[in-house]
Order: C-alpha cells, then sequence, then structure tokens
C-alpha cells in the first residue's frame, strides 16, 4: 500500500536512507544521519507542502519517496527533483517503480512542469526504471561526487509533465 508518510514511519525512513547512505552511491554523502535529523526533514518537507510518501509491507515502511525544489530561484518553480530509497530486503518487487509512478501522479497533479532525477550513472538498475516510466537522459557531470575512493559520475534525466495551464512569473 502507498500512503503519506507520517511521524511514525520516520525511523524505518532513517534506516532505509542511512543504508542507502553507508552502503550505496545512491546519495553522495558520507554519514548516516540521526532520528533528529530525520524529524527535522519530514517537518520541513511538510511545512513546505512537498509529499513524502511510503510503500507500506508488512505493517512497515520499506520503501520512501519525495520531491522538492530543483534550484532555489523563482524560474524553477515549475521544476522539481524527487528521490526514491526501498529497503534492501525488499528490492528487486517493483516498489521503487510504484513509489515512482505516485511520485508522478502527485506531481502532474500539482502541475509541475519538469520532474528531475540525479542518478549515479553506473546505477543500471535505477536508469533503467526511469527508461521504463519515460525518463529521458539529459546530460552526466562527469566526476561530480567522490564516494568509496572513486570519482562518481551524475547522470541527470527527466520527464515533462503536464505543467500549468497558466505559467506565472512570480
Amino acid at each position: 500500500m502507498i500512503r503519506f508518510a507520517n511521524e511514525e514511519d520516520l525511523q524505518n525512513i532513517l534506516n532505509i536512507y542511512n543504508d542507502a547512505v553507508l552502503n550505496t552511491t545512491a546519495v553522495y554523502t558520507y554519514k548516516a544521519q540521526t532520528l533528529e535529523s530525520r524529524q527535522i526533514w519530514y517537518k520541513q518537507k511538510m511545512e513546505e507542502g512537498y509529499p513524502v510518501i511510503v510503500y507500506e509491507l508488512d505493517h512497515k515502511a520499506v520503501g520512501f519517496a519525495t520531491f522538492g525544489p530543483f534550484r532555489p530561484w523563482p524560474a524553477y518553480k515549475y521544476s522539481i527533483e524527487h528521490s526514491i530509497y526501498v529497503d534492501p530486503n525488499y528490492q528487486r518487487k517493483g516498489i521503487a517503480t510504484s513509489l515512482l509512478k505516485e511520485i508522478i501522479a502527485i506531481a502532474n497533479e500539482r502541475e509541475y512542469r519538469t520532474l528531475i532525477a540525479g542518478i549515479d550513472a553506473a546505477n543500471e538498475k535505477s536508469i533503467a526504471m526511469h527508461k521504463n516510466v519515460g525518463f529521458e537522459h539529459s546530460g552526466t557531470i562527469k566526476a561530480a561526487g567522490y564516494k568509496f575512493n572513486k570519482w562518481l559520475d551524475l547522470a541527470f534525466y527527466q520527464l515533462n509533465l503536464n505543467g500549468p495551464k497558466n505559467p506565472v512569473e512570480e
């Protein structure tokens, strides 16, 4: 079941995120986060009106997804960047794809124009998943990050959404 996250999900969200931090190049950071930092993150998402959704299975959140601003300047207000993470014990079950499709639906409902994914260029499974739902490669930044004693290339993929009926410059 996919639903909006609540504060009771934050420990599972933290565990999933920290696994990605410590064991993968899905996120270009080095240190595990604390529950307090995830609580601040969640509160900020709620205050700014950005969704945090979870995939619930076995009575717990086993994956989560969200989106937020792509860049801070006003003209980017119709572009968002998303994140999806799944518990390693529940991967390869279609959970990430289900979460991605739900994030796309929410973004379309909210009249965003462009959904952006920043993906480690070596993450072939994530790239294939994004391509399968219509994302297109829009560029790669070589040696954008350094983790696990190697340089990492960051590939950007984008999905064009419906966008607003009447965009404004405000």
